[in-house]
């Protein structure tokens, strides 16, 4: 784990699985939840197919944002290419990232 390179608003801890990502907000109430990839027998005509989840993470505009990674199983790569964040989680390492979430939408990875 790297030392501080700014001071975060949010913390989200990420944890990746075969076939699923585990998310934690452990700087407000403790919020864990699993994401998993929507099926594509259940895919809507405005669904990404491959990128469609169905639990989504929100984090607020204008703030830095620290993402902690790491694995469980096997090595995986969080990724968010349109704000050019990614890091690789491997299982027994904690990563870290910061960038500065610095505008609104809807991004897939």
């Amino acid at each position: 784990l790297i030392g501080k390179i700014w001071e975060a608003l949010e913390t989200l801890k990420v944890i990746g699985h075969q076939w699923y990502w585990s998310y934690e907000y452990s700087d407000f109430m403790n919020v864990e939840f699993d994401s998993y990839i929507i099926p594509t027998n259940e895919l809507t005509v405005d669904s990404f197919r491959l990128l469609d989840v169905d639990n989504r993470v929100i984090l607020p505009m204008n703030s830095q944002i620290r993402i902690l990674v790491t694995a469980a199983d096997v090595i995986h790569s969080w990724t968010v290419p349109a704000l050019g964040v990614k890091v690789d989680g491997t299982p027994g390492r904690l990563n870290q990232i910061n960038f500065l979430m610095n505008r609104p939408g809807l991004f897939y990875g």
